[in-house]
This record gives C-alpha cells, sequence and structure tokens, in this order.
C-alpha cells in the first residue's frame, strides 16, 4: 500500500472544498492580519486613533505632513511653491488619463479642460506641502548666497594683490600701454 506524501493530502482537500467556503476561509484570514497589524500600530503609538489626535490637535484635516512643516511653509517665498506647482503640473498632467473625452470634452477644448485641472491639482498640492521640490530648491539658494558671502570674507592681501596686478596688466594690454613699459624697462 503506497502513502501519498502530505502536500497531495492538502491539494485534495483544496480541490473537495467549497469555493465560497474557501473564500470566506481566507476573508477571516486576512482580517485577522489586519486586526493583528492594527493591534501592533496601535501598541507602537503609530495606529489611526493616535495619526487621528495629532491631526484634531493641529486643528486642520490636512496631512501630518503638512501640519509638520507649516513653519517651512510659512518661511518659503511663493516663487519657489509656483516653480514646485509647475514642475508638479508637468507630472499630473501625464498621469492623467488621455481617453476619456466625457469627462474633458473633445479635441482643443478637451486639452485645455485636461490642462487646467491637472493645474490646479498640482497647486493644491503644492499648497499642502507640496512633494519637496520648492524645499530642495530654497535651501540650495540659501546655501549658494551663504557660500558667496564666505568667498569674499576668505580673501587673504595676497590674492587681492594678484587680482590687481591681473587687473592693471589687462588695461595695459588694452590701453596698449604695454609696449611703452616694456621700452623704459
Amino acid at each position: 500500500m503506497a502513502i501519498s506524501p502530505p502536500s497531495d493530502l492538502v491539494m485534495d482537500v483544496l480541490r473537495a472544498a467549497d469555493p465560497t467556503e474557501v473564500q470566506a476561509a481566507q476573508a477571516k484570514l486576512k482580517a485577522n492580519r489586519a486586526a493583528f497589524a492594527a493591534t501592533s500600530l496601535a501598541s507602537a503609538d503609530k495606529g489611526f486613533a493616535v495619526t487621528v489626535d495629532r491631526i484634531d490637535q493641529t486643528g486642520t484635516r490636512a496631512s501630518l505632513h503638512r501640519a509638520e512643516g507649516a513653519d517651512k511653509a510659512a518661511k518659503m517665498p511663493e516663487e519657489y511653491r509656483k516653480f514646485e506647482a509647475s514642475v508638479l503640473q508637468t507630472f499630473v498632467n501625464s498621469i492623467l488619463p488621455s481617453d476619456s473625452e466625457q469627462v474633458y470634452g473633445k479635441g482643443s477644448a478637451g486639452e485645455f479642460w485636461k490642462s487646467m485641472m491637472s493645474e490646479q491639482i498640482a497647486n493644491q498640492i503644492s499648497k499642502s506641502g507640496g512633494v519637496g521640490i520648492a524645499e530642495q530648491v530654497y535651501s540650495q539658494s540659501l546655501q549658494k548666497l551663504r557660500n558667496e558671502g564666505e568667498l569674499n570674507a576668505r580673501t587673504d592681501e595676497t590674492e587681492r594683490s594678484r587680482t590687481l596686478s591681473m587687473i592693471n596688466d589687462f588695461e595695459r594690454k588694452a590701453l596698449n600701454l604695454a609696449p611703452a613699459d616694456r621700452s623704459e624697462a
């Protein structure tokens, strides 16, 4: 008498089971997994209730990213936010469906409405904290300004005299004073 391996036994049970009962069992397993994940997050103070409490404390229904970055947005010039919105508009326009004439309309008018919609979506994304483009460009601009100030502070007397002599040489060549100076020397 031959004994089938356990994997065949499991497969035979699955084949014999009612499909609706299999789906119900899978749904229970998924619900148990989700409940376990929610309990784990709640015990680590990262659950849904904690998130809602943080949002309620800020007094808005916006994302936590916006609540935490409110100070940064207040300090950032409007030009950087508009730049981010223009970059995002291109991205949003590319991900909007292109074959939905029922939503936007046909022809160039449809393209115009789609463009306007992507512009408004991009502006809202940028106003609500964006994706970090404005912050990065702004911080790079500030760093560049800081570095320019440091370059002037670092010049020493040797560099200054070398620069002045280069300027004098250039002026002599530009005014044709160099040949006269050579004949005298």
